[in-house]
């Protein structure tokens, strides 16, 4: 074993100095490192401590990498598993990261930076939609922060750091509390007005599409949707096939989010009759357009049957829900009053999650069942029969 060898420093000083093999990095290459110390008894604990180390599996190799270069690996490492799309989301929510702490030297990020950053993200960390530098919502942190551990957590298995400095951050209660206090979050459509808008559609050229909305599916499987995959002898569709938007200017077309999102379902009987005369109407419009009609098989197709996208199908029922009088929600959002219905209609889980697309029927309902007052007036009137309350009466219980 190298023992320490005496150097003269040009300032005169004496240190000590031994070079130790610490192994191989993940390329097969030698890992040596240089010990340089003050007397040669701490050169001997330094090159023990490191051969324990290596010894035990634990050894971390100092490195300069910075957190914006690991974060770009990272995102490489990724496009193994997930979709463009998704890759693009990750890389969008590590925005704020790589601006305020990409400079910091991976091995040198404390968990103390990382909960400074979150805590100044929530207070100063939006940049549009609104006044620059005021408050960002808790939940698209959350989602940062999540992005983040993910992150550093491939880093300690990588072996560049010995733990993960954003495990035990997270957002202070008292953000949570003033978010939700002071964040305005869109709701659902009413039972009354998904009905509303079901009749003020009744007779618009794109109600079929309009109405697989209104069944469940994401914008992306409507537009995504092909004949060839709606039996309408038996009342069946199966989605199999995305149309989705990549910075809302570039189509993407491409399978399933997720192995449960390529599903069948049974056509209720409004979509199932709305699709019928659809498929007529198109054929109306093919020979009417004669060479000028573009055949492409997909369900939601403009009079010369080009497919439409996720932004013009939204564009298109914003337009519709503004001439009726209704409050502008997303089509995305109408999945969430779908889902919710069925919950509340007693739908077994097991089934809301299939018919969501998802494979775990908790998520879907903590993600799209949110139970509002209104909700709740069966549980109401269930009380009065308990407190012996004649419903049809206006009967007083209590006099003063």
């Amino acid at each position: 074993m190298a023992e320490p060898k005496r150097i003269i420093l040009s300032s005169g000083k004496i240190r000590y100095r031994l070079m130790v093999e610490a192994g191989r990095d993940e390329n097969g290459k030698r890992i040596q490192l240089t010990v340089t110390r003050d007397t040669a008894k701490e050169c001997r604990a330094e090159r023990d401590r490191i051969l324990h180390q290596r010894s035990a599996g634990t050894f971390i190799a100092p490195n300069k990498i910075t957190l914006g270069e690991w974060l770009d690996q990272w995102l490489e490492h990724k496009r193994r598993d997930v979709e463009e799309t998704t890759i693009r989301t990750y890389r969008m929510a590590l925005v704020h990261v790589d601006e305020r702490l990409g400079h910091v030297r991976l091995q040198e990020l404390t968990e103390d930076q990382v909960q400074d950053f979150l805590d100044a993200l929530v207070a100063t960390g939006r940049r549009k939609g609104g006044l620059p530098g005021t408050r960002l919502a808790v939940s698209t942190v959350l989602g940062i922060l999540t992005r983040l551990r993910e992150a550093l957590g491939r880093a300690v298995v990588r072996k560049l750091i010995p733990v993960n400095p954003a495990q035990y951050v997270t957002v202070s209660l008292a953000d949570r509390k003033t978010d939700k206090r002071e964040r305005e979050r869109p709701k659902p459509w009413t039972v009354i007005e998904v009905q509303t808008f079901i009749r003020g559609i009744a007779d618009d050229r794109l109600c079929a599409p309009l109405l697989l909305s209104l069944m469940g599916m994401r914008p992306a499987e409507v537009c995504g949707q092909r004949w060839l995959d709606v039996d309408l002898d038996a009342g069946l569709l199966s989605i199999t096939l995305t149309r989705t938007m990549v910075g809302n200017h570039l189509v993407l077309e491409k399978d399933t989010k997720t192995a449960a999102g390529e599903r069948g379902l049974p056509l209720p009987r409004g979509p199932w009759e709305a699709l019928r005369a659809f498929q007529v109407l198109q054929l109306l419009e093919k020979e009417l357009a004669g060479e000028g009609y573009a055949d492409t098989g997909y369900v939601t197709v403009d009079e010369l049957g080009l497919p439409l996208n996720t932004r013009q199908l939204r564009e298109y029922a914003y337009r519709l829900m503004r001439r009726l009088g209704l409050r502008q929600v997303r089509l995305y959002d109408a999945r969430h009053a779908v889902l919710k219905a069925l919950a509340l209609a007693g739908v077994p889980d097991v089934i809301l999650a299939a018919w969501a697309g998802h494979t775990n029927a908790a998520f879907t309902k903590r993600r799209y069942v949110s139970i509002e007052p209104e909700d709740m007036r069966g549980a109401a009137d269930a009380l009065d029969v308990f407190h012996g309350v004649d419903q049809k009466a206006d009967v007083r219980i209590c006099e003063i």
